[in-house]
């Protein structure tokens, strides 16, 4: 393999916990690998909601770590939730004077709107749900003007290289459809902030390249995974046809918009003393509930929004327009789709892995924060904390922080596998229908022996061998886990045990559950 060796800290991906990590880095001299162009295929750029911090007077972090700790059913990191809470209000300043631009009220003050399960609106957005849209814009902005960083695009990385246990490198080669041949970018840092894994599930709200190949390369190089099997189904994705499936933000219940089925019945009124507005978990199970007895389940916007969420929601609108509706008029109809990873690479309070040299951020990292169900607009708050740390861990570690680095010259090969199209396709059906928002032992143990033979048959190509460790683990974990918790529902095991324990484990540990799946089915 073609060797190249850089002086810059590598950065692999570039949502939203890449840029700001970049930023915090400058002025030392950084390299991200970047699959599309900037601003394209990271689910931070498809966020609706905002990001939660307690702007409010009368809000505090403490009751923001509090409604955090309470929504992840035990297993959040106490310390965790307070540092993040702590540092979320500087993170919402810093944002805005980086250019973006927040809705204000008459007075100047932050427009904040109330999301499942928060005691308090507490969620800062920018015109209604162009959050992630909008602070992407005004980072990528940032970036393209900092001579330190350099970008990527139009790359992707595939593996890390690990010598005595510290990853040295990362295998990368160019996105398209036809591969190259990959080349060892080698650095004396690297982070990794390549997002989640909900493009596993043939229904999900997230970009169709985010599909957790980042978590996947960390696990084959040894890392330990955290709480693989927890992942939040969005109970409202748009449900249309569309692949992957629009989102209609968690703001337009946080404005009163209700629930209803095709009989017309406001059905969460039965099913949590908040209705519309309980934890996601709960609000996703009544939603898939409602989908498999046939009942339709549908978001009712036409009384408190009217016309109004044509302007104020112009994401909602534009993807029901794509389908003939008219959500002024027609209610949306709706089902709960793969949308976060809580779980992911396991990391400390500074964004450090359990490999030497390897930090992680975002939606690729578990670092305890969002527990077995992740408090709403939460994720985008943890990938800028986290980007921070993992800057100030960097540069800590970096003996020479400010040397200069010459520009990454990466002469590419063709020779590369293709990504096998039927072959993810079959995983990703196999994820939704046996890991999906309701589970058991016997569905999970075929998903298992499906995903073996997947990778049997396909052992030619590093990207769909990430995504596949990345399945096993989400899979084993939880056929190990035999209880109901958060958004990790078993319906063969459906109580919650009195002791909550997080989940860590690393790949050959899963490969174990899998093989023992396997041989339990022959």
């Amino acid at each position: 393999m073609q060797v190249v060796t850089t002086d810059r800290v590598i950065i692999v991906g570039a949502g939203m916990g890449a840029l700001y990590a970049a930023l915090n880095l400058a002025p030392t001299p950084v390299v991200m690998i970047s699959p599309e162009r900037l601003g394209e295929g990271a689910s931070s750029a498809w966020a609706q909601g905002g990001v939660a911090a307690a702007m409010a007077q009368a809000d505090s972090p403490e009751n923001h770590a509090t409604d955090t700790l309470r929504a992840g059913a035990g297993t959040v990191d106490a310390d965790v939730a307070t540092l993040v809470t702590q540092e979320a209000r500087e993170h919402i300043l810093d944002l805005t004077r980086l250019g973006t631009p927040f809705d204000r009220d008459e007075n100047g003050g932050y427009v904040l709107s109330r999301e499942a399960a928060h005691s308090f609106a507490r969620v800062v957005r920018v015109k209604g749900d162009q959050a992630g849209a909008e602070i992407m814009k005004a980072l990528i902005a940032q970036v393209r003007e900092t001579p330190s960083i350099q970008v990527l695009e139009g790359v992707m990385a595939q593996g890390l290289e690990v010598q005595d246990g510290t990853v040295t490198g990362v295998a990368v080669e160019t996105s398209g459809v036809d591969r190259s041949a990959p080349i060892m970018l080698r650095g004396p840092a690297i982070l990794l902030a390549g997002g989640g894994s909900g493009g596993l599930f043939k229904l999900t709200t997230n970009p169709p390249r985010i599909r957790g190949q980042v978590i996947g390369m960390a696990a084959r190089a040894g890392a330990i995974i955290a709480d693989p099997e927890f992942v939040q189904f969005h109970p409202t994705a748009i449900d249309m046809g569309e692949d992957p499936a629009p989102l209609a933000t968690e703001a337009l219940r946080g404005e009163g918009a209700t629930l209803i089925n095709k009989h017309g019945e406001r059905f969460m009124l039965a099913e949590h003393p908040d209705a519309e507005l309980a934890p996601r978990d709960i609000v996703a199970r009544a939603i898939y509930a409602q989908t498999q007895a046939g009942n339709r389940p549908m978001l009712d916007t036409r009384a408190v929004l009217g016309e109004k969420v044509l302007t104020q929601f112009p994401a909602v609108a534009q993807s029901c327009a794509r389908a003939g509706i008219n959500p002024a008029v027609d209610p949306i109809p709706v089902a709960a789709a793969a949308h976060y990873h809580m779980g992911g690479i396991d990391t400390d309070q500074q964004g450090r892995a359990s490999l030497g040299n390897l930090w992680v951020c975002g939606e690729a990292s578990s670092t305890g924060l969002h527990g077995a169900n992740r408090l709403a607009s939460n994720g985008l708050l943890e990938a800028l904390v986290y980007a921070r740390h993992c800057a100030n861990g960097i540069h800590a570690a970096l003996t020479d922080g400010n040397a200069q680095a010459a520009q990454v010259v990466l002469t590419f090969e063709p020779g590369g596998p293709k990504p096998p199209a039927d072959a993810i396709d079959a995983l990703r059906r196999c994820m939704t229908d046996n890991v999906g928002v309701v589970r058991d032992g016997a569905g999970l143990k075929q998903a298992l022996t499906t995903i073996a033979k997947l990778e049997r048959d396909n052992p030619e190509c590093p990207c769909f061998l990430n995504m596949t460790t990345t399945a096993t683990l989400i899979a084993a974990a939880a056929l190990q886990r035999e209880e109901s918790r958060g958004a990790h529902c078993r319906r063969d095991f459906p109580d919650t045990a009195d002791r909550a324990e997080r989940t860590r484990i690393t790949l050959d540990q899963a490969l174990a559950i899998r093989a023992a799946a396997e041989d339990s089915s022959q």
